[in-house]
């Protein structure tokens, strides 16, 4: 009699236990519930509970029902007779005490809500101290990938040049009437059997009155323009036709061509840079034109009248040096190879330059000895190749400094100045010192540098070496 509804009392011990019901006076004693009541407040929730009973918790509910139903009714006829009186009365207490949990936990399930309101709190982590801080979930944010970064960047809106944003919505009349710069005549054509591109210049009219920064300009009246031609980003390997005296409207007709792939030139931005060739001050930029190589049939070819717009470059450069050095500690010498020159100042209307290199080694602020290259005439991309050497102890490097100047000669007054840089101790830039200090690491080895003129002030200004030689 006692095994069917043992079984149906398991399974309701198993039902409580994934219901997560409990009593808060018999959890030591559930076999007995003698102690458990029938108000609401004994009934503790310790967790959510589904809005809905699985089907298979009503099946096994239903079943039990069914059991309990005939073990009740069939209490007595199949309960054993014994002769002893004791064994009637445990046999009694126990089916009594069973019947009494078994009826209680279906009171209890009958009150069981449907689908409970339940205030969970949020959970604080951390030490128990006396002030407790509650911690705050972290934003999440979003990890840019250098992709996203760089599809976002606009360089416009880092541009130097400040008129940008006005000259992608002007025609090139509107240009022209708003900056009065002039206008410039091109044109551009790539050569697929020999990989060249042929850049033409070929004229500029309505060119602006010449503008002296220090006032030492002579002739106020009229320009001496030119021209000077780059593949961006390459800035370096450029082209500069002609200077033609004392006009407002140059006519140039000269042809420069690049040697580059077709696929390269395409992705590459021509720049067209009119310039103002003044002796006896710095040269004027006056305006520009760029016009980006994938935008036109380089097949083809074709010719333009752009107009000149300002340039954030109001100065031009001063050229670049090519120096090679070497210290031999055993012999104490200080070679230094002057190999060669690009895109100097060009200091000559009618034939460009004459160039030559001045180097001057200055021990300390003491000037010991001067010795300087031949110069060649009509250029500003000469080739020397020329060699020197200057006895310098090991103990007395460190306190000396070579000064390089790059004249224009000039047989009738005095040369021309064109840049200078200093590398040593008192070196005049970054790329100088750093020069220095890799032919200090590496010695009896020859260290070569590409190294950008600079005028005579700003050499007077940082080093003083500059100031003791002439």
């Amino acid at each position: 009699m006692l095994e069917p509804l043992n079984e149906g009392f398991l399974s309701r011990i198993s039902d409580l236990l994934l219901c997560r019901w409990t009593c808060r006076h018999c959890c030591q004693k559930c076999y007995e519930s003698s102690c458990c009541q029938s108000s609401e407040d004994e009934v503790e929730i310790l967790g959510p509970f589904p809005a809905q009973t699985p089907p298979w918790l009503m099946a096994s509910r239903s079943s039990d029902k069914d059991g309990d139903s005939v073990h009740t009714a069939s209490d007595v006829p199949l309960t054993p007779r014994t002769n002893s009186s004791d064994g009637r009365r445990s046999s009694s207490d126990t089916s009594k005490s069973t019947y009494s949990l078994t009826r209680r936990i279906s009171s209890l399930e009958s009150r069981r809500p449907s689908s409970p309101l339940i205030d969970i709190k949020p959970i604080e982590f951390g030490v128990l101290s006396a002030k407790k801080e509650p911690i705050q979930p972290s934003v999440l944010r979003r990890t840019y990938t250098p992709d996203d970064y760089f599809r976002k960047f606009e360089p416009r809106l880092y541009s130097l040049d400040s008129s940008s944003d006005d000259v992608d919505s002007l025609t090139d009349e509107e240009i022209s009437s708003k900056y009065q710069l002039g206008m410039l005549h091109f044109s551009t054509q790539y050569d697929l059997l020999h990989n060249h591109l042929t850049v033409r210049v070929i004229e500029a009219r309505d060119l602006p009155p010449p503008i002296s920064y220090d006032g030492s300009r002579q002739d106020m009246a009229h320009s001496n323009p030119y021209v000077k031609i780059c593949l961006l980003p390459d800035q370096k390997n450029s082209k500069q036709t002609g200077v033609k005296r004392k006009t407002q409207k140059p006519v140039f007709e000269e042809r420069y061509t690049f040697e580059i792939p077709f696929l390269e030139a395409q992705r590459r931005t021509l720049l067209l840079t009119v310039v103002d060739f003044d002796k006896f001050s710095r040269h004027c930029v006056i305006g520009k034109v760029s016009v980006p190589l994938c935008e036109v049939d380089l097949v083809k070819g074709g010719h333009w009248w752009k107009a000149l717009i300002p340039s954030s470059q109001n100065e031009v450069e001063l050229g670049e040096l090519l120096l090679s050095l070497n210290y031999l500690p055993s012999a104490g010498r200080l070679n230094v190879d002057v190999i060669r020159a690009k895109q100097l100042l060009q200091t000559d209307v009618s034939q460009g330059s004459d160039p030559f290199v001045k180097i001057q080694l200055v021990h300390g602020l003491k000037l010991v000895k001067t010795k300087k290259t031949s110069f060649l005439r009509g250029t500003i991309d000469p080739f020397y190749n020329e060699s020197f050497s200057f006895k310098v102890p090991q103990e007395e490097l460190e306190n000396a400094s070579l000064v390089f100047t790059v004249f224009g000669h000039n047989m009738k007054s005095s040369n021309d100045f064109i840049g200078r840089i200093v590398i040593g101790q008192y070196s005049s830039g970054p790329s100088e010192s750093n020069h220095w200090r890799r032919m200090l690491n590496t010695h009896r080895t020859a260290v070569e540098q590409w190294h950008s003129l600079r005028s005579r002030a700003e050499c007077d200004r940082v080093s003083p070496a500059s100031l003791e030689v002439t």
